[in-house]
């Protein structure tokens, strides 16, 4: 395991704050080892006979996860080598190719430590979704709900892990309509991938709550939507040419320039071509 400490960023932190949480700790998964996690990680340290000293190395991983047990809520969803193998062939791509994207696209593993697919939750994509549906979402907004329904975008609400569902189901129980709950699932994006919901009809599928259940199956299934999507939105030409920054361009929009994303992908593309 990585060693990560105050400061560090990425799906190691994620995963750590994924696994704090599991046992007590009221953190968010931001992927931001901050001040918060840095005092979770020093109590925990001293309960269990370690040296306090905020470094989460071979020690702390090992004791974070034999408590935790992870390995027993995941079971068997994570994606294999034959998976990648298969998606490749499906698409005329080249496996290391597909192991690039996979390795800066799939944000670590697309389940939570729960056994929940990954999520994150858009209050203005919310927004758009009820007036899509012929509700007015201003007759429903009010200062109890202001974080999971909100006319612009914002990053300040965004709880990261288990706290996305909370603001799922906030979202949900704004009112009985069924309408709600069909624009909420379909505000939300999903899995390794983070496909959002309101995708899902133009993907195929037969409706949101089909694609939300899929999601729930395996990292198999969230790699079938991102097949989906690339090949919908004429991004799969640019990777099956492995022109980084027209695909990054295409699946993550203008800020992947911001993101690196095409760096990313052409530095793990020569990595895994050595392979």
């Amino acid at each position: 395991m990585q060693t990560i400490r105050l400061r560090s960023r990425g799906s190691s932190v994620s995963f750590l704050q994924e696994l704090l949480g599991k046992i007590g700790y009221d953190i968010p998964t931001s992927g931001y080892f901050g001040l918060q996690t840095d005092t979770a990680v020093k109590d925990f340290q001293g309960k269990n006979q370690l040296v306090v000293d905020g470094v989460v190395g071979i020690k702390t991983w090992t004791l974070l996860i034999d408590k935790t047990k992870p390995a027993d809520v995941f079971g068997d969803v994570f994606l294999g080598e034959h998976d990648l193998i298969d998606f490749a062939h499906k698409y005329q791509l080249e496996l290391a190719a597909v192991k690039a994207v996979n390795e800066v696209e799939s944000s670590g593993k697309g389940f939570l430590i729960d056994g929940r697919p990954k999520i994150l939750f858009e209050g203005h994509v919310f927004w758009r979704q009820l007036k899509a549906r012929g509700i007015n979402p201003e007759l429903f907004a009010n200062s109890s709900n202001e974080s999971v329904l909100y006319k612009s975008f914002v990053k300040k609400h965004y709880l990261g892990g288990t706290g996305e569902y909370r603001r799922l189901e906030q979202a949900i129980s704004i009112s009985t309509d069924p309408g709600f709950k069909e624009a909420a699932l379909a505000s939300a994006s999903w899995g390794s991938y983070q496909v959002i919901g309101f995708h899902a009809l133009p993907l195929g599928y037969d409706s949101v709550q089909q694609f939300v259940d899929e999601m729930h199956l395996h990292e198999r299934n969230h790699l079938e939507a991102f097949g989906r999507y690339i090949l919908k939105n004429g991004c799969l030409p640019y990777l099956q040419n492995k022109n980084w920054a027209k695909f990054a361009n295409c699946y993550n929009g203008p800020a992947y320039a911001q993101n690196k994303y095409d760096e990313k992908m052409a530095k793990a593309y020569l990595k895994y071509s050595t392979f």
